[in-house]
């Protein structure tokens, strides 16, 4: 059930053109709503938490591939194929979202810039000066470049708008329950590791990726690949510190540091050298990243899509004459 080329790039042009607008429905916020039925039902069972975790994993993401499947046998193709396509990829939404965070800031406006930034992060942000603020927008651009784009176009090239949506669930659940917190350890154990290892390939690819476009960018690809090979494994996350080293090295910035979640403090190793300061040109810098490598990964798509389409041809031309 791959998608074509030109499905592809349809959805790609949609996801351009509208990012995720509000008014229209959408499928993980659908999916936030039955991870938190799942949630209540398999704790009720009083099973252990880690097999009750493993279960509610199960059962999500078969309910969430089963339903995508069942809609692209059901409904009208190319239709279908941009609808999932456009709706998984979040390109667009995420560049939108920063970009409130940074509109605020040209305006000196800290306070809503604090408030625009909680919706896209986890950590407080109650707090955050300056540059504080311009760290987590950088941070969340970068590891989002993987979780948002490059992953769900990888999962899409490999098996469809199916493939994409089972890694979108499985990203989400991480979201959701991957917690290291009293609640989750246990119960969200299961979610934890799979995302994990659902996004170590996407991860580094992302950085590659990243590699590519700061030479084509004439950013600094060498420090780059340095701080990617010296930092990346240093995060307490497998696969996060990629495409942040990656950044990290190619606009000449440091990240990583002390952050607080619901007041709680989480320091994690540099990312980097402060070869330049954290302002608002290393966040355009971060921006003309995003773009370029998600550029190129639709480029690399397109191309694997055309070569499977090219080959599926002529194979069902044979089917049909052995048909006849």
């Amino acid at each position: 059930m791959r998608p074509t080329p030109t499905e592809l790039l349809g959805a790609v042009a949609l996801d351009f053109a509208f990012g995720d607008p509000r008014w229209l429905p959408h499928p993980i916020r659908a999916f936030g709503r039955l991870v938190t039925a799942l949630e209540t039902l398999y704790r009720a069972t009083g099973a252990p938490l880690r097999l009750a975790g493993a279960l509610f994993w199960i059962t999500a993401v078969c309910i969430a591939t089963a339903f995508v499947a069942a809609t692209m046998l059901l409904l009208p193709r190319p239709w279908i194929a941009i609808y999932w396509i456009f709706s998984l990829l979040a390109l667009r939404d995420l560049d939108l979202e920063a970009a409130r965070v940074i509109r605020e800031l040209r305006r000196n406006d800290l306070p809503a810039a604090r408030v625009m930034l909680a919706r896209i992060v986890g950590r407080d942000t109650a707090a955050l000066d300056e540059r504080e603020i311009l760290r987590a927008t950088i941070e969340t651009l970068a590891e989002n470049l993987s979780d948002a784009v490059i992953a769900p176009l990888f999962y899409l090239a490999l098996g469809g708008p199916v493939a994409m949506a089972a890694y979108k669930a499985v990203n989400t659940l991480d979201s959701m329950a991957g917690y290291k917190n009293d609640r989750y350890r246990e119960f969200g154990w299961a979610s934890a590791r799979l995302d994990d290892v659902a996004n170590w390939i996407p991860a580094r690819l992302t950085a590659a990726l990243v590699w590519i476009c700061a030479l084509a960018l004439r950013y600094d690809v060498r420090r780059s690949i340095a701080v990617t090979l010296r930092d990346a494994r240093l995060q307490p996350s497998p696969n996060s510190g990629y495409p942040e080293a990656a950044v990290a090295g190619a606009i000449g910035v440091q990240l990583g540091g002390l952050n607080f979640y619901q007041g709680v403090a989480s320091k994690k190793p540099s990312i980097g050298d402060a070869a330049r300061p954290l302002d608002l040109a290393a966040y355009s810098r971060t921006r003309r990243l995003l773009y370029a490598s998600s550029l190129v990964m639709i480029a690399l798509v397109a191309g694997v899509l055309a070569r499977y389409d090219a080959s599926r041809q002529p194979a069902e031309a044979r089917a049909e004459e052995v048909v006849r």
